[in-house]
């Protein structure tokens, strides 16, 4: 049994430690971590799982960006600790957040994922939305929040502070 609440502060370096873990080396080289430099994670929306021994196992963070102007969400860390994958943790961590995302008004969200994992969760590939390179354009996924909330919605993917 876990409890998910949202992240806090002071789990901040807990969670680093854990995507380290299970990411491979190089990890904030990739792409997406420019989208997110110094800016903040979705407050109440990235969360934690925790036993009932407080023990961290799995993490999931969300990051505001724009896409055509339009406010989007980038999912993204996802994590289970590997000694707790295979019992649903990921899932539940997607299921919980996506739900809570809707519930704050989010429209849209995206990442960049293998399709057939995502697949299960409602993400399909996005055309044309453009993360900056290198990014593989078979990997960007998105999913609607609200119906249609992604018609029209094209372009490169840009920091949440960009102007235009």
């Amino acid at each position: 049994m876990y409890a998910l609440t949202p992240e806090t502060r002071d789990d901040w370096w807990e969670v680093e430690a854990l995507y380290d873990l299970c990411f491979a080396p190089g990890r904030e080289a990739l792409s997406s971590y420019r989208l997110r430099d110094d800016i903040p994670p979705v407050s109440g929306l990235s969360h934690v799982a925790r036993d009932r021994d407080g023990i961290l196992g799995g993490a999931i963070r969300y990051w505001p960006v724009r896409v055509g102007g339009a406010e989007t969400l980038l999912l993204g860390p996802v994590a289970v600790h590997p000694t707790r994958q295979g019992e649903g943790l990921g899932g539940l961590l997607m299921h919980v957040s996506l739900q809570v995302a809707a519930e704050m008004g989010w429209a849209r969200v995206m990442l960049v994922g293998d399709a057939p994992y995502y697949q299960r969760f409602g993400f399909t590939r996005l055309d044309h939305v453009v993360m900056p390179p290198p990014t593989n354009p078979d990997r960007v996924l998105g999913r609607e929040l609200v119906a249609g909330a992604w018609d029209g919605v094209q372009g490169d993917v840009l920091r949440w502070d960009a102007v235009g």
